[in-house]
């Protein structure tokens, strides 16, 4: 048997942001101490991972994109080191945008995405010749926090995260989101443009409308989301967003806001519960890795591919993130060994497609890349 103590990916180290050029790279075995408010003393246990035989595999798996997928590919190459130790799994962070170009660049094996992949970046593919294998793995719940000692906002709807978040919305203070709230100046923290969070706050839900509708560019924006939970803490009046095992890691520093669904009217918490049945919405969403399909003909990154898809309900939760159903993940393990190339989350004529993952996963909807 291995064993694998849990972590929780608040206590990661990330890197900065990519415009300023540093790209942190997790390795195998190496990790912070944790300083997450709260820390398991069971540890879980993962079957036999191979042979002996199969254990003396080497060679090395290049990761690199999301820093909100990346603790649970952290989780899985820790793990899957323990028996093969003559293969380097590195971890690198330099959001789901960075993580694509490098992968389109035939740079690295997977690409860990928090968002699906853009047309422009399928085109990329195409064109270098990168045929992948688009494999969701997980659950977030994008999470809008604020500052502990905010006592007045305790809901908000898409319009006020409007008023808020876009150039358009024009709030400087909070008083200009509701007249009943302090006049206490609006201080954000985001992730870094190049981040899949940032594409699917805005992109997704909050600036769907790219002609009329843009992102302020007076936001504190970092890659490493450890650096955004720490603002948020840092300033009474602030606001960010990030993916919510952030906010699960961090809950004694910073607090959620409650967001009002669109179509039901009703103010939901992010919680394990409420982001695994839907109901967070608009901001509950499947996580990805993109794994490329020259890449799965090496012996070390098909034992790894393996090892992390049979357990990535487990290594998602170890992370606090929401493990997708059984039933889904039985579908994806079928797409990775059938080898299914290209994306669920595009057309034919590659305009953007979204619902809900089982709904979109079917090999009817696949756009080959091939």
């Amino acid at each position: 048997m291995i064993w694998l103590k849990p972590f929780r990916s608040g206590t990661l180290l990330l890197g900065e942001t990519l415009a300023a050029g540093v790209v942190c790279l997790a390795m195998v075995g190496c990790g912070p101490a944790s300083t997450s408010p709260s820390e398991s003393t069971s540890d879980i246990a993962f079957d036999d991972l191979a042979t002996s035989e199969l254990a003396d595999i080497e060679g090395a798996v290049e990761i690199d994109g999301s820093s909100t997928v990346a603790p649970i590919s952290e989780a899985a190459a820790e793990a899957f080191g323990k028996n093969f130790k003559n293969v380097k799994v590195t971890v690198a962070i330099s959001g789901t945008g960075g993580g694509f170009e490098r992968f389109t660049n035939g740079e690295i094996d997977i690409s860990d995405a928090s968002r699906p992949i853009k047309d422009s970046e399928f085109k990329v593919c195409k064109e270098k010749g990168v045929s992948f294998v688009e494999l969701p793995i997980a659950y977030d719940g994008l999470s809008i926090v604020i500052n502990k000692e905010n006592d007045f906002v305790k809901q908000l709807t898409v319009d006020e995260l409007k008023k808020i978040f876009l150039r358009e919305g024009g709030a400087k203070t909070w008083k200009d989101v509701n007249p009943e709230w302090p006049e206490l100046p609006i201080k954000i923290y985001a992730p870094g443009t190049d981040s899949g969070t940032f594409d699917y706050f805005f992109g997704d839900v909050v600036a769907k409308d790219d002609e009329h509708e843009h992102p302020r560019d007076d936001m504190s924006v970092s890659e490493d989301d450890n650096v955004l939970v720490t603002g948020v803490a840092g300033e009474k009046g602030a606001i960010g967003f990030f993916g919510a095992s952030y906010y699960f890691a961090n809950v004694d520093k910073i607090k959620a806001v409650k967001i009002v669904d669109p179509n039901t009217g009703k103010a939901v918490a992010p919680t394990p519960e409420t982001i695994e049945n839907g109901e967070y919405a608009p901001f509950s969403r499947p996580l990805f890795i993109y794994v490329k399909t020259d890449s799965m003909k090496r012996p070390e990154v098909k034992q790894f591919l393996e090892f992390y898809l049979r357990e990535a309900g487990k290594l998602a939760e170890m992370v606090d993130y929401v493990a997708l159903p059984d039933s889904m993940y039985e579908v994806v393990r079928a797409h990775y060994e059938e080898r299914i190339t290209g994306t669920h989350y595009l057309t034919p004529e590659l305009e953007k497609r979204s619902g809900p993952l089982a709904e979109l996963y079917t090999t009817e909807n696949v756009v080959d890349i091939e």
